[in-house]
């Protein structure tokens, strides 16, 4: 199972329009991904009231999963995503 752990770099979270650029990519991966606050429990990361749900601000840490093909690639894409709170999707999201 591949997994990456990453700080948010929205100031705002995993809120509204960050949440939707990251549900947005995480679909667009075609890997199934989830999504955990540190210590907390993973959440489909595909669903937008899943993410939403999670109430995670910024600066906190997540940990994404996937296991299956392709999951490392997706899981690097997702990470620079949130790690950097682009405002839009990259070109290889």
């Amino acid at each position: 199972m591949a997994e990456r752990r990453v700080t948010i770099g929205w100031a705002e979270g995993l809120h509204a329009r960050p949440a939707s650029l990251f549900v947005r990519a995480a679909t667009a991966t075609g890997v199934p991904v989830t999504i955990a606050k540190a210590g907390g429990s993973p959440v489909n990361a595909a669903s937008m009231l899943a993410v939403l749900g999670l109430g995670a601000q910024g600066g906190e840490e997540v940990v994404l999963t996937a296991d299956a093909e392709g999951a490392d690639a997706a899981l690097d894409r997702l990470a620079k995503l949130v790690s950097e709170g682009l405002d839009e999707l990259p070109e290889t999201v």
